[in-house]
């Protein structure tokens, strides 16, 4: 049967077959109704969505293609339509299904038009299938759900439209007591007030961010208590409303492991403090009572030279010089290594070049007596401890030039640039060590030698760990024994410039 039904078969009017051209050409389904509930015209697309042919539904009741278990309301509210007739679309809030031919039920979205024709009021609905649409948002409803943090989508005026499980557990609400609620029933008393500001700034200017950056974020349960949160805010676009969807993450275990590691880092910043004081205190003062007994010891040794004394005498004040010549090392190593930190200078610009010339002169004498050929790269400019600095190259070469081998010693001091840090190499051809002892060298006092093979007091290296850590580096060793060894040492670039 062609679309433009015969008088006597169509209780349509004539006179609209421009209407009727328009409305079949439409591409959504379009399907007029007259008051008595009869279909007087349908569209191809209306065919196509419920499976019937066009001659199968004119002059039907329009309750043909409403699900059973909404039929028997329909009338009323089609007759409640007809009575305040105006554009609108039928069921806001509801979810609407139409009932195929095959008995199938599939979701539509309708649209309602009053129309007058021939002296007679008719509705026109448009019809939408929003199977995808559905799909999509069963979807994301999935997706949503099975989250491992709270998701929570806001309308534009604050009102909850979604929530998963999560939020349910972290608020202590059931889902149906927080849909359709404001948001700020989830919000401290003491920023209500000013929430409403923050979420239309939010609309304002959407974009995906995270909220109350730089400020602690509570929630409020439903006990009355409060909890720790971490936001992060999603604009979204649906059916031409936006939305907001924020994931809430439930902090608590964080805060308290922040506020633990706090404490911590407090008492050993206060424990240092009183290492580094006591350390002090102890090179310090052991200074006067030592000096006394060395020059005790001297006078000793000076007065009764050559007099009646049997050698094990001589001995003995032998042995006592050399301890207390000892000691008096040990105090003067305890207090330097204490002094990094205590007496550490402001950082400047330094030009590492100069720092290891200058640590190059103040070891000339061991560099000559051994033939030492020492190298450098081109070193960069960097902000540091002047003095420091040079006690680290200091340290570094000079524990090279101790530990040589028969070979005449070789230093080179190599640079590359290791993201936002400059790395330093200082390599040697010395005896080297067995790596089992790298936990060793760097701790003070700890010696991988006999001091009448070599001597210091073994904290060098330890005094070296401590200035580039200072300096926000850090500092370790590579070796092979026999075939020398490597230490290497970081320092931030900062506002570094490289040396002309």
């Amino acid at each position: 049967m062609s679309f433009i039904e015969n008088m006597e078969n169509n209780p349509l009017p004539l006179g609209e077959e421009q209407l009727r051209l328009v409305i079949d050409a439409a591409p959504s389904g379009m399907i007029m109704v007259n008051h008595a509930g009869q279909i007087v015209l349908v569209n191809t697309q209306i065919e196509q969505l419920f499976g019937y042919q066009r001659s199968e539904l004119i002059g039907k009741s329009i309750e043909v293609l409403v699900p059973l278990n909404a039929r028997e309301k329909h009338p009323d509210y089609r007759s409640n339509y007809f009575a305040d007739p105006k554009t609108r679309a039928m069921g806001i809030g509801r979810d609407l299904y139409g009932l195929r031919k095959d008995g199938t039920e599939i979701p539509v979205e309708i649209g309602l038009n009053p129309l007058m024709t021939g002296g007679s009021r008719f509705v026109l609905a448009s019809v939408v299938d929003i199977t995808e649409r559905k799909r999509a948002e069963e979807r994301m409803r999935i997706t949503i759900e099975a989250a491992p943090s709270g998701m929570i989508m806001v309308d534009h005026e604050g009102k909850i439209v979604l929530v998963n499980t999560q939020v349910e557990r972290l608020f202590g609400y059931s889902r149906e007591e927080l849909l359709g609620q404001s948001i700020e029933v989830l919000v401290p008393t003491n920023v209500r007030d000013k929430h409403p500001g923050h979420r239309e700034g939010f609309f304002k200017e959407p974009h995906a961010r995270a909220m109350g950056v730089g400020r602690d974020l509570y929630g409020l349960r439903k006990d009355g208590s409060e909890i720790p949160v971490e936001i992060g805010l999603n604009p979204i676009r649906a059916e031409g409303e936006s939305y907001v969807l924020a994931s809430i993450v439930d902090i608590t275990e964080r805060k308290k492991a922040e506020e633990h590691l706090q404490e911590n880092l407090l008492e050993l910043q206060r424990s240092n403090e009183e290492l580094q004081q006591f350390a002090y205190v102890c090179s310090h003062d052991l200074q006067e009572p030592l000096r006394v007994i060395s020059n005790y010891t001297q006078l000793l040794a000076r007065r009764y030279k050559g007099k009646a004394l049997d050698e094990e005498a001589h001995e003995f004040i032998d042995f006592t010089l050399d301890a207390t010549k000892r000691m008096h090392q040990l105090i003067n190593d305890l207090l330097l290594y204490s002094r990094v930190e205590t007496r550490g200078k402001g950082f400047v610009d330094v030009d590492m070049n100069e720092i290891l010339q200058i640590a190059e002169s103040n070891l000339s004498l061991v560099i000559q007596e051994t033939n030492a050929e020492i190298t450098a790269d081109k070193l960069p400019a960097l902000k540091g401890d002047y003095s420091q600095l040079v006690q680290l190259f200091q340290n570094l070469i000079g524990n090279a030039l101790k530990f040589r081998s028969v070979e005449t010693p070789k230093v080179s001091i190599k640079l590359t640039s290791q993201g936002d840090q400059w790395q330093f190499v200082v390599a040697d051809n010395g005896i080297g060590f067995d790596m089992k002892y790298i936990d060793r060298i760097f701790v003070i006092f700890q010696r991988l030698h006999l001091r009448e093979a070599y001597e210091g007091s073994g904290i060098g290296l330890a005094v070296c760990k401590k200035i580039v850590e200072r300096h926000g580096g850090r500092l370790w060793a590579e070796s092979i024994p026999g075939q020398g060894a490597s230490f290497i040492f970081t320092i931030p670039k900062h506002a570094t410039k490289v040396s002309k």
